[in-house]
């Protein structure tokens, strides 16, 4: 059996009440305007985080040509969608943040203002000399923007897609083996702990932070590694009471960032080492999954403190559905990266406001 190998974050999974509504959002602020699929079906596989009842749900997977991940805008169509009783802060427990890449902070910050978004902070440099700032969207949900250097490609868009997320965590040393040694994040770029001015903008007390940042491998790998580029996964830790998990007393796909998944090849060698570990799939499709007109297989692990990790092998895409064109993974070497020819034809589903 080949190695297992994380090509890096493939999307986050975002809750909404109005998955068009959100999109359209998404595609004016961070030019997520490719979608990979659009699918209304039933999660059997998820009751497990459905209080054990099959719920059905709309979902759309968008990208954004320029590299990084995407977003799964997920909608129930079943149930009314449940938000958390009190905003989350960054002491709480879960996905606080989704980081969003960009090539110059202060155009993307016109940009945004423009939308009239919500801007939450100014450009300044965080701790690793980076600039970057917040914004939250219509939803409620918040976003860090920062400058970076990994791209696909080059276009006159402001953003690039998902750079990274921000996790809060109970423990950083308990979940760095997770992140480190099996999702391969395996560079620190940071590990300090003080009172961040960083997180002024999101309520944060006056307790330090350990703040963890953990950055994957810069040679791209898997089909699609080109196009999710490099990734960062920023793990906060603090000593603060009364730390909530953002999702505690709610269902997997209600409103908010309900998972961080990452692409991955050989599946099953990454299912054994983590079990060797002691961490177990909570959810497997084990067999061939489809969502709309993609196929692959899908699977879901919890950090120490609940959060949610998908992982998605993926088996085929469409690259153009209205001729019949799609794209099987299976019949070739899944170390190898695609062509940017042929990553680039994905864009041929771009959607248009």
């Amino acid at each position: 059996m080949k190695k297992a190998k994380i090509n890096g974050i493939q999307q986050v999974g975002i809750g909404v009440k109005d998955a068009n509504e959100a999109w359209t959002w998404y595609r004016k602020a961070f030019k997520m305007d490719v979608p990979i699929f659009q699918d209304s079906a039933e999660a059997t596989l998820m009751t497990r985080y459905t209080s054990n009842r099959v719920e059905s749900r709309h979902a759309i997977l968008a990208m954004n040509m320029q590299g990084g991940g995407g977003f799964e805008i997920w909608q129930y169509t079943s149930k009314k969608p449940v938000a958390a009783k009190t905003k989350p802060t960054w002491k709480d427990l879960g996905i606080l943040a989704v980081k969003i890449r960009c090539r110059d902070i202060d155009k993307t910050y016109k940009h945004l203002e423009n939308l009239d978004a919500k801007l939450l902070s100014k450009p300044k440099k965080n701790p690793l000399g980076v600039a970057h700032f917040y914004v939250e969207d219509p939803f409620g949900n918040l976003f860090e923007i920062e400058e970076n250097s990994s791209w696909f490609s080059k276009n006159k868009d402001f953003t690039g897609g998902v750079s990274g997320v921000v996790i809060g965590v109970t423990s950083v040393d308990s979940t760095i083996p997770i992140i480190r040694d099996h999702f391969q994040q395996s560079e620190t770029l940071l590990d300090q702990t003080e009172i961040w001015p960083d997180f002024e903008c999101f309520e944060s007390g006056k307790s330090p932070y350990r703040r963890v940042i953990l950055a994957g491998n810069s040679v791209p790998s898997g089909a699609f590694g080109k196009l999710l580029c490099r990734t960062t996964i920023e793990l906060i830790e603090t000593d603060q009471p009364d730390r909530k998990q953002v999702f505690a007393e709610r269902n997997w796909g209600d409103l908010g960032f309900i998972h961080v998944c990452f692409d991955v090849n050989n599946m099953s060698d990454l299912k054994s080492s983590l079990k060797k570990s002691g961490v177990h799939f909570t959810v497997d499709s084990e067999n061939e999954f489809d969502m709309g007109n993609a196929a692959g297989r899908f699977s879901y692990l919890e950090d120490p403190d609940g959060t949610l990790i998908e992982m998605v092998e993926t088996f085929k895409i469409p690259i153009l559905e209205k001729w019949g064109w799609f794209l099987d993974l299976t019949k070739r070497d899944s170390s190898k990266t695609l062509s940017n020819f042929m990553v680039k034809m994905l864009s041929l589903n771009r959607v248009k406001d």
